[in-house]
């Protein structure tokens, strides 16, 4: 007798293809994220407004409520996937709260730990959360490793880099400071200086304590306005420094001071050698970035994102 004959084998041939209809025309529904609550937008808002001193745009607004719902969304997979409960720092976290909130009772740390998870603490703990979306991203970027850099890439790279990775010039000064009540003394001291032809030490008996010190050599601006302030660089800047004299006096946040230059190094071209490595580090940043906003667009594609 034939196989096919048999009636109950036609009900589920017909039973099977209903279902794949069903599924084709009717998709389970997915998971939704979002809106995310008023409070979390006007946090973001917030935090925007503190880093940057001006409100978010629209555009910005939108990318900083678009990350937080992807963080959402790995923190849900990370949920799914029990990565909470066997994930070293979550459990030092939440043994920690337990025993701040005085519940442990004489319990060892897994008694606490699973304590902690019955009563659900990690659902509504900042720093688990963020443990556990670092988690994720890193399992995403190790299903599917960013490719190195290739020397190509590192050198079109130094090549649209090259303003930006240009070499500040270097100062290398000796000074003598004056504090604010003895700031009337300058003039007259600098012309001293210059009418005696007074070397760096034999001027130095005049100055008054500086903490960071009277002589820096081979100093870039950034690293002189560390120690002077800013206002120092720009004053120096504008005295149009050159070797082998005595300029000033340069005003400063502290006081003024009686700089002698003892070499200037202009700003020039950085070599491809002495940027490497910052090169291949932004190259390899860029590219996990690259490669983690890839595999995001396909975990959300399984969720309802609302915005």
């Amino acid at each position: 007798m034939n196989r096919l004959n048999r009636p109950w084998l036609h009900f589920l041939l017909i039973g099977a293809a209903l279902f794949m209809l069903q599924q084709s025309l009717y998709p389970p529904a997915r998971p939704s994220v979002g809106p995310l609550p008023e409070a979390r937008t006007e946090s973001l808002r917030r935090q925007w407004y503190v880093t940057t001193g001006r409100m978010p745009t629209t555009p910005q607004m939108q990318a900083m409520v678009g990350a937080e719902l992807d963080r959402d969304i790995l923190f849900r997979e990370a949920l799914e996937a029990r990565v909470h409960e066997i994930d070293p720092i979550v459990q030092q976290r939440l043994v920690r709260n337990m025993r701040f909130l005085q519940l442990d009772r004489g319990r060892d740390d897994e008694a606490l730990f699973r304590e902690a998870l019955r009563m659900e603490l990690h659902l509504g703990d900042e720093v688990v959360k963020r443990r556990l979306v670092q988690v994720m991203e890193e399992l995403l970027l190790a299903q599917s490793p960013p490719p190195a850099p290739s020397d190509a890439e590192i050198r079109d790279s130094f090549a649209e880099r090259r303003e930006e990775l240009m070499r500040p010039p270097l100062y290398s000064l000796q000074q003598v400071y004056l504090s604010r009540d003895r700031a009337a003394e300058a003039e007259a001291l600098l012309a001293r200086f210059r009418e005696e032809g007074l070397t760096p030490e034999q001027a130095l008996d005049f100055s008054s304590p500086f903490l960071p010190g009277y002589r820096f050599p081979a100093s870039s601006p950034a690293q002189l306005a560390r120690q002077f302030g800013a206002a120092f660089v720009l004053n120096l800047e504008a005295s149009e420094p050159r070797t082998g004299r005595w300029i000033g006096p340069v005003a400063s946040t502290y006081g003024v001071h009686l700089v002698w230059v003892d070499a200037i190094e202009p700003a020039r071209d950085a070599e491809l050698e002495e940027v490497r490595e910052q090169l291949l580090r932004d190259l390899e940043l860029e590219k996990r970035r690259e490669t983690l906003a890839a595999a995001l667009t396909s975990v959300r594609e399984h969720y309802e994102v609302i915005l």
